[in-house]
């Protein structure tokens, strides 16, 4: 990597850090090995090993790094109920190698105290003003272009006559979402679940028109898709959003799920399709819903986080188009 890049990625850091202890958020720095993980079927994780010195009694135990530091924000977030950021490293394993993504990567990850998914959205427009009056890139200047998930599949879930459909009558009729994928020319697997079939078309079909000349952020997603975010009053999507700019995924945020028996549920849920098809599967702490219950008399507040991939946002911003490019030692292949 050449100083230039180095020295306008140091830049971009120091401004973000700068936003954020400007509006009195708590930087925090928590640990990237953990004992336990959320369980999140769509991710792949690193295992390492903690050992002790020879002839210790102790026995070694396995340890995981983190794919975000969301579980330990969140401890913190229920004892001290304080708008927090964290910018740290984060680790995803099993991903396709490419100009998008690296297993080593960097997060910046926020959480707004009596928020819900839109006041993130706001902060979130602020951020990239402020970033993009820095790096002059006006072509990442607010307001961002907001279209819900049902809205995307009625415009950009189509063949070539362009036109899509309705994305929650055809998951609302058995054979439907299947019978969609095909008319677009993909092949669908059998005994696909809906939600499977769901991510088919969304990642082959909807993703790849969200390219934008400003960008775009993807709004309500179906309650068929597993997450913690809150469900909206409708009772068919949550309080989600994405961010994208020029097809790329930037962010993801949740008005976060605060109920402890549904934060419970997700747990068993997500443990079990782990157990049956991740390729490392990891402790789960069954007792971390237990937060959500409140502490010291104190209910967890309700709030809103976002996710934001940093290396990629440097990427719109110095206007690189491969990760490695932003990376001070690409991992490569």
């Amino acid at each position: 990597m050449d100083l230039e890049i180095l020295q306008e990625r140091a830049a971009i850091i120091r401004q973000v850090r700068s936003f954020f202890d400007g509006k009195n958020y708590l930087e925090l720095d928590t640990p990237l090995l953990s004992p336990d993980l959320i369980p999140e079927s769509c991710l792949e994780v690193f295992q390492t090993q903690r050992l002790f010195p020879q002839g210790s009694k102790k026995e070694s135990r396995p340890l995981w790094l983190i794919p975000s530091p969301e579980i330990w924000m969140k401890k913190i977030i229920a004892k001290h109920r304080v708008n927090t950021y964290q910018i740290c490293k984060c680790f995803r394993n099993g991903e396709s190698s490419g100009h998008l993504h690296s297993p080593e990567f960097t997060m910046l990850e926020y959480y707004t105290m009596d928020a819900d998914y839109t006041d993130s959205l706001a902060l979130t427009e602020e951020l990239f003003a402020y970033l993009a009056e820095k790096a002059q890139a006006p072509f990442l200047r607010p307001p961002f272009e907001r279209v819900t998930v049902a809205q995307a599949f009625e415009r950009w879930a189509g063949d070539q006559t362009g036109a899509g459909f309705d994305l929650f009558a055809a998951a609302g009729k058995n054979g439907s979402l299947e019978e969609q994928a095909r008319r677009l020319g993909l092949d669908p697997q059998p005994g696909q679940t809906t939600a499977e079939l769901y991510d088919l078309i969304f990642i082959h079909a909807v993703e790849p028109r969200l390219k934008a000349e400003k960008p775009v952020a993807l709004l309500d997603y179906p309650t068929f898709v597993p997450c913690l975010a809150k469900k909206s009053p409708d009772g068919k999507t949550v309080e989600r959003w994405e961010l994208y700019y020029n097809g790329i995924e930037l962010a993801n945020c949740f008005s976060e799920e605060t109920d402890p028996q549904k934060v419970k549920d997700f747990f068993i849920s997500e443990e079990t399709a782990k157990e049956k098809n991740a390729l490392v599967r990891h402790k789960v702490d069954h007792n971390y819903w237990k937060l959500f219950e409140g502490q010291a008399g104190k209910e967890f507040p309700r709030c809103s986080g976002v996710a934001l991939g940093l290396d990629r946002l440097i990427m719109a911003l110095t206007g690189r188009s491969n990760i490695d490019a932003v990376l001070p030692f690409p991992m490569g292949d």
